[in-house]
């Protein structure tokens, strides 16, 4: 589990082809003696398993698999070497929850569909996937390639969010341009509270 707060950004220094699943080498500030075998680590905002782990010329440079689900569902299979993702551990017992609780586990994959510079903020919109908008909520939180972050405006499938200074320079908002894909995770907030009102609704 995670909070959509990006604690470093990561680059793709490898993407290597395999028969079942595709290999990414992700150079990062982490330390490698505080990374294990197996952890779970955020990669724009997809849950994915640590596999290798070396000290690398920022810190560490750590391995992730993804599968044929991952890559064709997310923006992984999209992954160049270069490309810069934001990363986040999984929160521990005790850790601050600054963000919202999120799973890492992708709803589908929004476009930006524009971009507004305003002196030092950015406003983005968002043309999101039909399964995934009626989640999305006016002042609600969601998760966009690992970030959380608050909806500002809401109707049908487009939605809008603005970013401080902080964010676009702690995280890769501030590369990203109208036509980019992001991946999207709704609030389980607001997936468990529709789930209660059809159960409601079946008079479950």
């Amino acid at each position: 589990m995670f909070t959509g707060i990006v604690s470093d950004v990561g680059e793709i220094v490898e993407r290597r082809e395999a028969e079942a699943v595709t290999r990414f080498a992700i150079s990062c500030a982490y330390d490698p003696a505080g990374v294990a075998l197996g952890a779970s680590i955020a990669c724009d905002g997809v849950c994915l398993t640590v596999v290798a782990i070396e000290p690398g010329p920022r810190g560490a440079v750590f391995a992730v698999e993804a599968g044929p689900e991952t890559l064709s569902l997310t923006t992984v299979g999209g992954w160049r070497v270069g490309g810069r993702v934001n990363l986040e551990r999984a929160l521990r017992m005790g850790d601050e929850l600054g963000g919202h609780l999120v799973l890492g586990h992708v709803d589908g994959v929004a476009e930006i569909v524009s971009r507004e510079d305003l002196g030092e903020t950015v406003r983005f919109g968002f043309a999101a996937p039909a399964a995934a908008a009626r989640f999305i909520a006016v002042k609600g939180s969601i998760c966009l390639d690992g970030t959380s972050l608050t909806v500002n405006e809401a109707e049908g499938t487009r939605f809008s969010v603005h970013l401080i200074p902080h964010t676009l320079s702690e995280t890769n908002w501030g590369d990203k341009q109208a036509g980019d894909r992001v991946n999207l995770e709704v609030d389980m907030m607001a997936r468990y509270a529709a789930r209660l009102a059809e159960a409601s609704a079946l008079g479950y």
